[in-house]
């Protein structure tokens, strides 16, 4: 069983009490524009990371994730994008990777909305943890927490924070 902690879009900004709160997972995954390579290092600090990199990430990042990332852990296949959309709205790049690699979990971000459904058409669960960053429209910074284990994801919360972090 894995213990997992799901970002995306913290657009360089990763706080004190997000970083207390994923301290304990066993890996943490960011779905893109994770801003620099500063806070990437943060979040490698707690736990291995696997990420992607996003429309605002320059060549550092580029250079260090890759822009789809395919695995698999516990029996879970995973695909993880920045770009993608959602079930029924996929954009053409995201439904061609979806048919070659027939994932059981895709995650993307980008929307900065926190969104999980199952995808009637293609069968998976479909994750977006929102925004975990202070840039952009969103009025509150979510994050995803799951444990997987034996091909099975459970224990799934949201976690959230004020736009405006105190400290």
């Amino acid at each position: 069983m894995v213990q997992i902690s799901l970002l995306s879009d913290s657009h360089s900004h990763i706080d004190a009490a997000i970083l207390k709160h994923i301290k304990g997972s066993d890996e943490i995954w960011h779905a893109g524009d994770i801003g620099d390579l500063k806070t990437a290092q943060k979040l490698q600090a707690i736990a291995p990371l696997r990420a992607v990199y996003g429309n605002i990430d320059g060549q550092e990042l580029r250079q260090e994730f890759p822009l789809n990332n395919s695995f698999e852990i516990e029996g879970l296949k995973v695909l993880m994008t920045h770009i993608a959309g959602y079930p029924n709205k996929y954009n053409s790049r995201a439904k061609k990777l979806l048919s070659e690699l027939n994932p059981d979990l895709f995650i993307c971000g980008h929307s900065h909305i926190l969104k999980v459904m199952r995808d009637p058409q293609f069968g998976h669960m479909h994750m977006n943890p929102g925004a975990v960053g202070l840039q952009g429209f969103h009025q509150v910074r979510t994050l995803l927490q799951f444990k997987i284990e034996k091909g099975k994801i459970s224990d799934l919360a949201v976690a959230e924070w004020p736009r405006w972090p105190k400290n």
